[in-house]
Parts: C-alpha cells; structure tokens; sequence
C-alpha cells in the first residue's frame, strides 16, 4: 500500500539541550509522549538539519527548507513572509517587515520588547492605518496586526530598497536604534527615512492611545512602540502545487507559517481558538488537519506553543506543553492511507533563550515506510533510527518517493 495523503507537522522549537531543571534532561525527554512514541516506533526516525550543520536556522528558512524551497536560493528576508501572512497581499517589489509592540519608558527607554506578550492589537492598527500618512515620501504602506505582539508591515512605492536596519536594540533599559540604510544606494535611504517616519507617527498615535491607557491602569505594559526588523523585497517563488503535483494547505497561528505557506501557494485555514502560544486549542487545529486531509494532498501544521517556552528559558512549562501537545494528537493514529512527517524546525534551547544549530528529531511514518528500532521520539533515541542524519531540504523528495511522486533520475 502507498500513502496518498501527507500531513507534515513542524512542532516548532521544541528541540533542546540538556536543562539543569530536568536532571540534565532535554524537555523533550523529560516529557511523557505516549502518542509520539508510537508513531516514532511505528515509523522510521532520524535527526535534521534545518539547513545545514552548524547554521542558526531562522524559522522562516527553515520552513523553506523543510517544503523544499532551500533559503540559499529563495530567501528574501522574512518581512514580506510575516506580511502575507497577516493578510497583507505582497506582490513583487514591494518591501515587507516584521514588527513587535514593545514598550518604551517616559525616557523613551525599551522596556518590554514584546510588550508584556501583549494580544488583541487590532485596534492599535487600525489606529495606525487610519492616522499614519506618508504621502509626503510619495509612499503608501499597509499595516496589519498579527498573533500576540506581532505584526506587519509592507511599503509599496517606487524607488524603494530593503537594505536597511533595524531599530530592535535587541535588549532592554536602551533606547530603540535609529533605522539606517545600509548601502550607499538611494532607494535604501529612502526606505530608512520612510521607517523611521512611520515609527515616529505611529509612537505619537499609540501613546496615549484607549488600549494602552487601559493597560497602564490594569498595570500592564502598553504597547506604545513598534519595533521593526527582517526588510525584505517581495519576489516569486514556484508554487507548491505546480511543483509537486499536490493540493496543499497550511493551518498554523503564527503569521509567518501561514504567510509562508500562502507565498507558495497552501491555502491558509484559519482555526478559531489557536493562538501560536501555550493556551492554543491544539485539538481545533489537529480537527482541522483531519478535515483538510479529506479536501487536499498535503497539509503542514505547525504548533509553536514549546518555541515561546524555549526563548522564555521556561524548561519545566516546555515540558509540561510538549504533553499537551502529545495528547492533542492522538486522533493522528487512527489516520489511514496518510503518510506522517512529524520535525522540529529547529532548536530553541532553554539556557540559551534563542535558536541553535542543534540537529532536530524527525520522523515518518505511514504505508510502506521501512521502520528501525527507534521507539522514543527524542533527540539522542531518533539520532539511532533508519533516515540518520539528513538536511531540511532532503525531507520533501523522500516524502515524494514514499507517496509514488518522485521522478527517476536517470534511465
């Protein structure tokens, strides 16, 4: 029997290092995976370099990577990805960023950079579209709130160049950078000036702005700053379904998967309830995937609950939610005629808050796939199953020969 269904589920970050709070235990080997450990057994595991040994994968090149697109070749910067997949259409030539709310101090100090993880932003950019002009530069923009403290940004213009800074210092008790242009190009000068006038009207508009003075008195840090990064050109990337012969779809919270999955062509399914965090409704999105497998080929979900965790230094809750998540995919066992590719898309290790270029578990599972003796879906227990060690970009084609959909290389 061959597959004819593939779900490739990314549980985000949840790779780690040995944590001092787990008995020199990694979250995910300290966590009771009961399903997981079925499928690793019932499957054949490995472990996966995003993008290759020793590189710090973003999680946007590792999603590429991991759908096939190697970022070598097709990364732009992850500003017009996070764009789209806030609902901002990017099409080629215009420039996209990443934003956070963060909050600043009377002395115009960054003091939260995500602004105490703040949600329900929506209004904060309504304001901001509805009040920020940069008709003086010649420009439009468009501006869109994304999951939690998250946003996007897009200019669409002429004369217009992405290599440009960032005003994210990065750490907090500083003040936030000027953005600068980093060529002598004028079309980067030009976009510099325009995010730096931008940041400057939407500070003014968030200030004093009915979320953030409510916020101030619950206690809470307002978000009354944007701090923008990741500028990227938007370009062309093949599209999924021409390139593999597969009907897609992606369901995730976090804008940029979703974003990335649209750019490529997945249709993005919206799942009320899902948040991109620790109090996500796993069982609505792994209903979805379900459901989406009866309508299409190929489905990613990505859970990114465990990648929070990781940058909080929190190994105890990573734990606790890598159990949670476990026990949302039970239903995953009974999926028949479905290949299943379960990854990490990279590491996010406790002590160091950030990604590394740790190798990730993976594994597949499904019709035809020769299993090893891996029965723990762990770090060290998948670095001993039957696919070793292979890169992100490799996962696609061996999911295609195992689905009947490779092409013959040679006579």
């Amino acid at each position: 029997m061959i597959a004819e269904k593939v779900l490739f589920l990314v549980l985000d970050g949840i790779s780690d290092r040995p944590c001092d709070a787990l008995d020199g235990l990694t979250p995910l080997g300290a966590a009771r995976t009961p399903v997981l450990d079925r499928i690793a057994a019932e499957g054949v595991c490995g472990i996966m370099d995003s993008v290759a040994p020793g590189i710090r994968p973003g999680s946007d090149t590792s999603h590429l990577a991991l759908l096939g697109y190697p970022p070598q070749e097709y990364y732009t910067g992850r500003g017009p990805l996070e764009a789209e997949g806030t609902g901002i259409h990017m099409t080629a030539g215009m420039i996209g960023f990443r934003c956070n709310f963060a909050t600043v101090d009377a002395d115009g100090l960054v003091t939260d950079r995500r602004a105490g993880r703040i949600s329900g932003t929506e209004p904060l950019a309504e304001a901001i579209r509805e009040n920020v002009d940069l008709s003086g530069l010649g420009l439009e923009f468009r501006f869109e709130a994304g999951a939690g403290h998250r946003a996007a940004l897009a200019l669409v213009g002429e004369g217009l160049g992405d290599k440009v800074s960032s005003n994210d210092p990065k750490k907090e008790g500083v003040l936030p950078l000027t953005i600068r242009p980093c060529t002598d190009d004028p079309a980067d000068r030009k976009t510099a000036d325009a995010c730096n006038e931008f940041i400057r009207q939407s500070g003014e508009i968030l200030y004093d702005h009915p979320v953030n003075v409510r916020r101030i008195e619950e206690g809470l840090p307002p978000g009354n700053l944007l701090l923008i990064r990741g500028a990227g050109k938007m370009g062309a990337l093949p599209q999924f379904p021409e390139r593999y012969g597969l009907s897609g779809s992606v369901i995730s919270a976090a804008t940029l998967i979703s974003g990335i999955g649209k750019v490529v062509g997945l249709e993005h399914i919206p799942v009320p309830g899902t948040t991109g965090s620790i109090d996500s409704d796993l069982d609505a999105k792994v209903r979805a995937a379900i459901g989406e497998l009866g309508r299409k080929d190929f489905v990613l979900m990505n859970i990114k609950g465990a990648d929070e965790a990781g940058h909080d230094g929190k190994a105890i809750q990573k734990r606790d939610f890598i159990e949670v998540i476990d026990k949302a995919l039970a239903p995953l066992l009974d999926l028949k005629e479905t290949l299943i590719v379960i990854c990490a898309d990279h590491s996010t290790p406790c002590s160091v808050k950030d990604h590394s270029a740790d190798p990730v578990p993976v594994v597949i599972r499904g019709p035809g796939v020769r299993t090893d003796r891996t029965n723990r879906f762990d770090e060290v227990s998948c670095a001993e199953g039957g696919l070793h060690r292979i890169r992100g970009r490799d996962l696609m084609p061996i999911v295609l020969d195992l689905i009947n959909k490779s092409h013959k290389y040679g006579a």
